[in-house]
């Protein structure tokens, strides 16, 4: 049954979040744990996360024992339990219970201490100011209409010096018509501008069919919101990458790539 989607309620996270769920009952790719010969791979110090499907940029992350750190809506047993086996003290901070609860599953079966906090991403009021030393935030900022909130909240929960990793899809991958004709013709047709909602922009037909299939919905936010706005929270970028998708799922993906990664640095706090 498909719920109705008002334009300033937040059905749409109800919906995400059960479509995560089912995702993690399904065991997709990003509902998958890591096993214990990663888990102990990572406590002998031979360990890698991913911001994007190719490993994390050289120098991005660094040393983690000791640090305190936030997997934001990164939940899915497979960051959070390496970084925790290389000595980090971890939190996940995730939508989806189910999602979270292969976190805490991977923390039972090798002996992991980390901490899992259901929510939403936009609003982190449980952590104090400077409760962390690095967050890890991987792409699912599509799935909130606005993002600014999540960078405010990001830079709040950071100490000073603290370092945001994020990744997010290429705003250009969300402005294509994504009717198969124009594929099967090699052809890309601009249909869609920025920013982009699954809710406003996709046709009632489809929106609904969408839902009933329980696939969650997505919101295309542009370089102003997604680097800008990492800037007006108070952040400084320090690194930049992108990468193609290696299973490109839209003509446009063939062309450009799809996938953005930044590393950003909380600056000081005025005193």
């Amino acid at each position: 049954m498909t719920m109705p989607l008002g334009n300033n309620g937040n059905n749409f996270l109800r919906h995400n979040q059960q479509a995560w769920d089912a995702q993690a009952a399904r065991n997709s790719p990003w509902s998958q744990p890591v096993d214990s010969a990663t888990v102990a791979a990572a406590r002998a110090g031979q360990w890698q996360i991913h911001l994007t499907p190719g490993p994390l940029p050289a120098g991005w992350l660094g040393e983690v024992r000791g640090k305190r750190i936030l997997c934001l809506a990164g939940a899915g047993g497979q960051q959070a339990p390496v970084l925790a086996a290389a000595g980090a003290h971890v939190t996940v901070f995730d939508l989806s219970e189910q999602q979270l609860a292969q976190d805490r599953m991977v923390a039972e079966r090798d002996g992991l201490q980390l901490a899992t906090v259901q929510g939403d991403m936009r609003d982190l009021a449980c952590f104090a100011d400077a409760s962390f030393d690095v967050i890890i935030h991987p792409v699912s900022n599509q799935y909130v209409p606005d993002i600014a909130p999540v960078w405010r909240e990001c830079a709040r929960v950071l100490a000073d010096g603290g370092v945001l990793l994020s990744s997010f899809f290429n705003p250009a991958v969300f402005i294509g018509d994504r009717d198969p004709q124009w594929a099967q013709q090699g052809l890309i047709r601009p249909r869609f501008v920025l920013p982009y909602s699954d809710v406003e922009d996709m046709d009632a037909d489809v929106l609904a069919a969408r839902m009933e299939k329980g696939e969650a919905l997505v919101f295309g936010h542009g370089l102003d919101s997604q680097i800008g706005g990492q800037l007006a929270a108070g952040f400084v970028l320090a690194g930049y990458h992108e990468e193609m998708h290696p299973h490109p799922r839209f003509e446009i993906e063939k062309f450009l790539p799809s996938f953005i990664a930044t590393r950003a640095v909380r600056l000081a706090r005025a005193l």
